[in-house]
């Protein structure tokens, strides 16, 4: 059975999650990524894209998933028809690994960026990578170059951090600087070691 030994990893966007899972890996974290899993299945899956929504979302056999993100945000029809296709494929290739990773019987991360909003995993514990909304905004803003309406619209498509931060089982703050953030997620793997 799958995600016996799983921990959701979820934060929203640019509060630091893809940082805080690099400097878990290196703490010795074994991590399944749900993105990476769905960028992968997008570009595998690319004459679904072109054919559904128009040629324009795809070049030379790759998704140009900026392009689309942003139809994706501003066209709900088009998001529900991306995610009743997708959705399933990403869950049976996070279950496939979940397996693989459960043999280890040690605790590893599935980063899943909307696992509060889906609901979709039966896993139990969870930690969230925590930043205030308005340190979310200013990092997206500079990070992706999107104006502040376009950012906020993004961040509100998901939960409110703060409520992510109150359903998970434990939480990394990464409302500071890079040395914090790398403080609080070795103690997380010191809670994860004591626990299992």
């Amino acid at each position: 059975m799958a995600f016996k030994f799983a921990i959701a990893l979820t934060g929203g966007i640019a509060t630091g999650k893809s940082t805080a899972v690099s400097l878990l890996r290196l703490s010795g974290l074994r991590v399944i990524d749900a993105d990476e899993i769905a960028h992968r299945l997008l570009d595998e899956n690319s004459g679904w894209i072109a054919q559904t929504f128009g040629d324009t979302y795809v070049e030379k056999s790759k998704v140009l998933r900026n392009r689309l993100g942003k139809l994706i945000f501003s066209d709900n029809a088009a998001k529900s028809k991306l995610e009743a296709f997708l959705h399933p494929k990403i869950r049976k290739a996070i279950e496939e690994e979940s397996e693989r990773q459960d043999k280890f019987k040690f605790p590893y991360l599935v980063d899943i960026p909307l696992f509060f909003e889906n609901g979709a995993y039966p896993i139990k514990n969870s930690v969230t990578v925590y930043a205030p909304k308005e340190i979310q905004l200013q990092r997206f803003i500079k990070r992706d170059g999107f104006d502040e309406a376009e950012a906020l619209r993004r961040i509100e498509s998901q939960m409110d951090i703060e409520e992510k931060k109150r359903r998970s089982t434990w939480v990394i703050d990464n409302s500071k600087d890079l040395r914090h953030l790398q403080t609080e997620c070795e103690d997380f793997v010191e809670k994860i070691k004591e626990q299992f």
